[in-house]
């Protein structure tokens, strides 16, 4: 399990601790760390550590201090180190010990500098940025060649405290480097730009390869957009574990934890114990919808699936699925719903079922009962306009992606993608309801908005297709009709169907161990388009929400 806390929560620990340990320890120890990482980089890209080019953007705070040390450790191993200071200041004991170890400063002046010449930086041709600023001589050209000739680059210009876009010449400097081809960009904590609470990315921000973050996982390193920002991500312990305060903000599972989730038949097992699905999804002109949450189900691991819908889906299931028991809809008539269904433990509604007052009807029966509902795509519209159907007193999931979660909330989906985690827990209070909310990472919000965040990162670009959302329905309720409980069952259904979306667009050949995080014969991936620990797409091909739903055994065993 990866947790994540909060900047409050950080700043809690960082002052317990320091006030039992030497002056500077921490900064010392998140150095050491931070230099050990670029040192292991530099080996496996540039095949040395003496000599290599390595190139600090430093700040005036705290996190740039680290980035200084960082430098002059490794300046003494023979590193060539300069420092762009980008604020009128640098830290004073980190300035020093780089400077007595070889390295060189090169000043930026601040927009409000009285006393900095502002020559140009024309010709490089990076929209949307602005001047950065010199003292005294040509320092545009001089950034410009040292930025360009750099092996590494070690980003410290904010730390976890900072908030808003990159302001100049901040911005241009992270332009510089993002544009710069060959070096590797290591960030000290956070990619500086991105918030660290939210994950939010609210104007221009440093792109990494690699984030070295002190102490603790931050939820902002989890979740999109601002995790596309942070590469891959090391954790260094400087000793922050006994002073964090309980709960932490967000967790992210590992193989390891969604293992012991998943529910295994045992010898006393039967079709009941194992759990019943009830499915009311689908229609005569949305086939597809049935076919798929059936398929997601019956691979979840469910005893037997029980699917409500009309006779055009029906029969497109009864030919891919015989082992289903269909009750057939006829319009206003046919069976009484959901009495005569028959015995379920749990109920999956909304795929594919219309938007018509039935419909509504339909869902509100479903509703009404006192067994986990999980409710996705057409169910969410439904409930966007009858509000009074939520909130319910028994378990329900909900499972927008950030179009079905803007319309619930009345939100921008826009902002909802930019700020996933704030909308997932505005829903999750709001409703009463655990909110899954699909997308590059997956958000799972528990019901009252006080238990951690939960975060999937098994996802892969391949899976933005029709009719996945459609498979997860489906196996998610599978999960819940075994006896899981809310968060557990989401975050677990998102992690199989991210692996298994994985497993299908690499050929079923994807490594097992592909959330490792081993530097020998790393790929980097991001901004130079090459592939990379994270990118799914590079050696894979497009598939569909069948494919999924086929890789689904493998994913299950791997898991």
């Amino acid at each position: 399990m990866r947790d994540a806390y909060s900047v409050a929560k950080v700043r809690a620990a960082e002052a317990a601790l320091m006030s039992i340990v030497p002056d500077g320890a921490l900064m010392q120890r998140a150095a050491a760390g931070l230099a050990s990482v670029c040192a292991g980089l530099l080996r496996d890209s540039a095949g040395r550590v003496y000599g290599a080019r390595v190139v600090i953007l430093a700040g005036t705070g705290d996190n740039g201090g680290d980035a200084l040390y960082a430098g002059e450790r490794l300046a003494r191993r023979g590193a060539s180190v300069t420092v762009i200071q980008a604020g009128p200041r640098l830290h004073a004991g980190g300035g020093r010990a780089l400077t007595a170890a070889g390295g060189r400063i090169i000043r930026v002046a601040e927009p409000d500098d009285p006393d900095a010449t502002r020559p140009d930086l024309a010709g490089t041709d990076l929209p949307g940025t602005g001047q950065a600023n010199g003292g005294g001589h040509d320092i545009g050209y001089e950034v410009r060649s040292e930025i360009g000739h750099a092996d590494l680059i070690i980003d410290g210009l904010l730390g976890i405290g900072g908030s808003g876009g990159l302001r100049e010449p901040y911005a241009t400097l992270a332009a510089l480097a993002d544009n710069t081809r060959g070096a590797l960009i290591v960030a000290a904590d956070l990619p500086s730009g991105v918030d660290a609470d939210s994950g939010a990315v609210d104007g221009p921000a440093v792109r990494a390869d690699v984030t070295v973050t002190f102490g603790t996982m931050k939820p902002g390193l989890l979740i999109d957009p601002a995790a596309r920002h942070a590469g891959v991500v090391e954790l260094v312990d400087i000793g922050l574990g006994p002073f964090l305060d309980k709960p932490p903000d967000a967790r992210a599972p590992q193989a390891g934890d969604i293992a012991e989730l998943i529910p295994r038949p045992t010898a006393e097992s039967d079709k009941y114990r194992r759990g019943v699905l009830g499915l009311l999804v689908g229609s005569d002109r949305y086939t597809g919808a049935a076919l798929l949450a059936t398929g997601g189900a019956v691979h979840g691991g469910a005893g037997m699936v029980r699917l409500v819908t009309f006779p055009v889906a029906a029969a497109a299931v009864r030919q891919v699925h015989p082992e289903v028991v269909i009750t057939e809809l006829s319009g206003a008539g046919g069976p009484r719903f959901p009495q005569d269904v028959g015995r379920v433990q749990a109920w999956v509604a909304g795929p594919g079922m219309g938007t018509d007052e039935e419909a509504a009807r339909r869902l509100a029966a479903v509703l009404a009962t006192s067994l986990p509902v999980l409710v996705d795509a057409d169910g969410l519209t439904l409930i966007a306009s009858h509000r009074e159907m939520l909130p319910r007193a028994a378990p329900t999931l909900l499972t927008p992606h950030a179009g079905e979660l803007g319309r619930l909330l009345g939100a921008d989906p826009a902002d909802v993608e930019e700020r996933r985690l704030e909308h997932a827990r505005r829903a999750a209070i709001s409703f009463g309801a655990c909110v899954l909310l699909k997308g590059s990472t997956t958000v799972v919000a528990p019901p009252g908005g006080i238990d951690p965040v939960l975060v999937n990162t098994t996802g892969t670009p391949w899976l933005a297709t029709a009719g996945t959302g459609d498979v997860l329905a489906g196996l998610a309720g599978a999960l819940l009709a075994q006896g899981m409980l809310l968060p557990q069952a989401a975050i677990t259904a998102a992690y199989l169907h991210g692996l298994a979306a994985r497993l299908a667009a690499a050929g079923g050949s994807a490594d097992g161990d592909w959330a490792g995080r081993h530097w020998a014969g790393r790929h980097w991936a991001g901004r130079d388009g090459a592939a990379g620990d994270g990118d799914w797409t590079a050696g894979s091909a497009p598939i569909g929400a069948a494919d999924v739903i086929r890789a689904l055994p493998r994913a299950f065993r791997l898991a």
